[in-house]
């Protein structure tokens, strides 16, 4: 599955709501896409930058079996320099789209995330810029003959001095995890999403 380019849209924010809507995410994910105006441009990539995420497109399970780099950049006039960031990874298909018992199923939760800078979108590690792995990395691993699962990144704005629970991390404890109901309890406020598929 071939996703558009950002550069098919004039406004780049707008591919995120248009593709996030065509894949399902919206309402899968997130379930009243009006509320949420994504003002944080997201990807993430491995293998040094080669691999990408682009709203949509497929990779392979062996491409993304540790953790990713980040890169992101605020479209905000005015952006808080002392911002910080959680990131959730999630599949909404476990362990298939349209009998998603497991889902969402967690893969990576990483809070007190920082940009380099305010606007930059340079390539980071965010394990060693001072943040906090809730939830450690497991790459996708869909099971044979399921189908394309989405992968779902979701960034959140924390509220001043955050500090996220303690959160289990077991396979019990990681599936049926909503990512957007924690954000609600948490005083997280999405600002930025990406997503591509694997295949099972």
């Amino acid at each position: 599955m071939t996703a558009p380019t950002t550069s098919t849209y004039l406004d780049p924010l707008s591919a995120v709501t248009d593709m996030i809507q065509k894949s399902g995410i919206a309402p899968d994910v997130i379930p009243e896409l009006p509320i949420f105006r994504p003002t944080v441009l997201l990807s993430a990539s491995w293998g040094d930058g080669a691999i990408r995420t682009s709203l949509g497109n497929t990779l392979l399970a062996e491409q993304t079996k540790s953790a990713p780099l980040l890169a992101f950049s605020t479209t905000e006039a005015d952006p808080d320099p002392h911002a910080s960031y959680t990131l959730a990874i999630t599949d909404p298909d476990a362990p298939r789209r349209g009998d998603a018992i497991w889902g969402p199923w967690r893969h990576w939760l990483v809070t007190g995330i920082k940009a380099l800078a305010p606007g930059a979108s340079t390539l980071f590690d965010v394990t060693s810029a001072g943040a906090r792995e809730v939830t450690p990395y497991v790459g996708p691993s869909p099971p044979p003959q399921t189908g394309l699962h989405r992968y779902v990144l979701l960034l959140f704005k924390e509220p001043p001095s955050y500090s996220a629970p303690e959160l289990g991390n077991s396979i019990e404890e990681r599936k049926n995890w909503n990512a957007i109901a924690f954000a609600e309890r948490e005083g997280l406020r999405l600002v930025g999403a990406n997503f591509f598929y694997v295949e099972g």
